[in-house]
């Protein structure tokens, strides 16, 4: 079966489950007012640290380095304000280890020592060579 499949129709039964039972303890009130607050203060969090993104990375680019880390941290804070602004608890938990500068460092180092794990650059296609350069002598008269 597709994982994405399972997420799309998985996640929100999840969703619904979880404020459900939620909504039991504290109250459909208070319930709604947290998905509201959490919606609010992920958002804003999630601009301050969008921000704090772009400045490093130019940063790193008046450096003439190249913001890779940056650009990956700037794509989880867009996913992580998607998450926030969807209803559900689990999702904000989800977004909130996404905004959080720590946890984003530790989910985007471990998800790129997965995706790179055994490879050297030569199982890449990487050939190592050497440049030979010959001159040659101009005869004069």
């Amino acid at each position: 079966m597709n994982s994405l499949l399972l997420i799309v129709i998985g996640l929100p039964v999840l969703e619904i489950a979880v404020m459900i039972k939620i909504g039991q303890q504290i109250g459909t009130f208070n319930t709604i007012l947290i998905i509201f607050f959490t919606a609010i203060v992920g958002v804003y969090y999630a601009k301050v640290e969008g921000l704090n993104t772009i400045k490093a990375g130019m940063i790193n680019l008046y450096k003439n380095k190249i913001p890779f880390y940056e650009i990956l941290s700037g794509a989880s804070i867009a996913i992580a304000a998607i998450l926030l602004i969807l209803p559900g608890f689990i999702s904000d938990t989800i977004g909130f280890l996404f905004i959080v500068p720590f946890t984003r460092k530790l989910i985007i180092s471990l998800w790129l020592r997965n995706k790179y794990k055994g490879r050297s650059r030569n199982e890449e296609g990487i050939i190592d060579a050497e440049i030979i350069e010959e001159k040659q002598e101009k005869d004069e008269l």
